[in-house]
């Protein structure tokens, strides 16, 4: 006994195991906890073993479980990015990003002139029009730059484009909106703008973003990512397709190559071109958990109910957005899965026993996806289903008390207050609302066991930043939105280590070091808990562990 044994020590080890809630070193063997303890009390137990003390003047911790984010974060850097805050790429550096409407169209006419193929499509990432009140860009905007090559501008949020006319000519709908989520002025010709389903209309430049997504160099960049900021395991929530065998090919194969640096959970989405009927949809779910792996798990699937508030596409109940300036009512946004192929599905996928993530921003769509869950459970009983509501932004008391009563979890976009709290509290939904959405500790007085998340590539990938935002409340400009949802530290910790394995059903193998799970740790230069609250976001992430490995570096 012992052989092949190694412990790691650490200035302190914070195991969220509450039975033993600190301690100096964790041995490990054949990628799993043997145990916990002081060196000597390892050594008597277990017998030789090899000390590894990389970590001794760390606080390690659980890896950190990032249960909503994309592989966008690893595939879109393929292009430039045109967002309003610096942001640092997968190299590096740190991008400055667009402060102005000058901004981004010079950053344009810098790569157009970069560009030596005419015909070739120019885009850009991180664009969010919502930070640049009064002109909204359009077609006009980007003509500016080209008149000729098809300009595309892919919103921050993921669910608007906008594009210039060359693309519009290109795919024949200059003249008249073809669909719905393509506005136009008062002749009718679209604006430029193409708004959640629309976005189809820019095809070759969506092809060419979900090809990127199957790309093996962007996943292994996707994990990469994430090892820098701390996460041993991060999802694909639903956006990259997952629906034949070369897709699991390709992310099995990925993460199965010696070195790789997390663990990753891929959903899949039905509406990711499956085409299938429900039945079908749920038997391909089921039948992908028969291909995980250690790397990779395979499982819940991902649904997407409605937009985005600050895209003004998220469904909301009664009073709604607030009005245009001159006081004009909003409309309220679109529903991106009609209500009855949600019934169809989530039944199909319920019966089966397959957990159902569904995207609910605003508050109609998480009533709607509550009565879905009741009527599913009325219908057939799972008393563990663990179906999730996620982003849950503008969910209330008496919504989270329902998903208590329903036994649902949910996934918090605490993050949506530093990058658009200012945002909600001045133009979407005004103060009261703003002050308590993503609404952390409502959930908690409610009983919903709840995790925290960044949404990447729609915000950078960070647990420690989500945690910064869950506990803080702090807007761009410094404001405190909503004190009293505020959350303690030790809760916004639990949120992003075994509460976010909780609802992707691995809370038997990782979010806590305890012997027996999966050896996944993170260690940091200080304990997050006894570090003034403002400055969690800063700490040094020193290194990470998967199946006891030592990553990067």
């Amino acid at each position: 006994m012992g052989e092949g044994v190694t412990v790691f020590t650490a200035r302190r080890v914070v195991t969220l195991d509450p039975a033993i809630p600190t301690c100096e070193a964790v041995a490990v063997r054949d990628g799993r906890i043997l145990g916990v303890g002081t060196v000597d009390e390892l050594r008597s137990a277990r017998g030789p073993m090899r000390v590894d003390d990389r970590f001794a003047d760390a606080v390690v911790l659980p890896g950190f479980v990032e249960a909503h984010s994309h592989s966008f974060e690893g595939a879109i850097w393929a292009w430039e990015y045109a967002g309003f805050f610096p942001r640092r790429g997968p190299d590096g550096e740190l991008r400055p990003g667009c402060r102005s409407l000058d901004e981004l169209l010079a950053l344009l006419r810098r790569l157009d002139a970069e560009l030596s193929d005419p015909t070739e499509s120019l885009m850009v990432w991180g664009f969010d029009p919502i930070y640049f009140q009064g002109e909204r860009l359009a077609a006009a905007h980007l003509d500016t730059v080209s008149t000729t090559r098809p300009i595309c501008v892919l919103h921050a949020s993921l669910h608007l484009v906008t594009v210039n006319t060359a693309l519009m000519v290109r795919e024949g709908f200059a003249d008249a909106a073809p669909m719905d989520g393509v506005p136009t002025d008062g002749s009718g010709r679209p604006l430029g703008e193409l708004q959640e389903a629309a976005m189809s209309l820019a095809r070759a430049e969506l092809r060419a973003v979900t090809r990127a997504t199957r790309d093996a160099a962007a996943v292994r960049r996707f994990a990469e990512m994430a090892r820098v900021v701390g996460c041993t395991t991060v999802t694909e929530l639903g956006a990259a397709p997952i629906n034949r065998d070369s897709d699991v090919e390709l992310w099995t194969s990925t993460a199965s190559a010696e070195g790789f640096p997390a663990r990753l959970v891929p959903l899949f989405n039905p509406a990711r071109g499956f085409g299938g009927t429900a039945v079908e949809a749920a038997a391909w779910a089921a039948e992908l958990r028969t291909r995980s792996t250690d790397k990779i798990r395979f499982g819940p699937v991902k649904l997407v109910l409605d937009g985005s508030i600050q895209g003004y596409t998220a469904r909301l109940n009664p009073p709604g957005y607030l009005p245009l300036p001159d006081g004009t009512p909003r409309g309220n946004g679109l529903w991106l899965l009609p209500p009855e192929q949600l019934r169809e599905w989530f039944h199909a996928f319920h019966r089966a026993h397959v957990t159902v993530h569904t995207h609910v921003n605003g508050d109609e769509a998480t009533d709607l996806l509550l009565d879905t869950v009741e009527e599913v459970l009325a219908e057939h009983s799972w008393l563990d289903h663990r179906h999730t509501a996620q982003h849950s932004q503008l969910t209330t008391a008496h919504q989270y008390r329902r998903m208590a009563a329903l036994g649902m979890c949910a996934n918090i976009f605490s993050n949506h207050i530093f990058h658009w709290g200012d945002q909600h509290h001045d133009l979407t939904v005004g103060p009261d609302r703003a002050a308590r959405m993503d609404a952390c500790a409502t959930a908690d007085r409610e009983g919903v066991r709840y995790s925290v998340h960044s949404d990447a590539s729609v915000t950078p990938l960070g647990s420690l930043h989500t945690m910064w935002c869950a506990v803080n409340r702090v807007t761009a400009t410094g404001r405190v939105l909503g004190p009293n949802e505020r959350i303690p530290v030790d809760r916004a910790l639990r949120a992003v280590t075994i509460d976010a394995a909780h609802q992707l059903r691995l809370d038997h193998l990782l979010g806590s070091i305890e012997a027996g799970k999966l050896a996944d740790l993170v260690a940091l230069g200080d304990d997050p808990r006894e570090v003034d609250p403002m400055s969690i976001r800063d700490l040094e992430v020193r290194g990470t562990v998967v199946g006891g490995e030592p990553t990067g570096g």
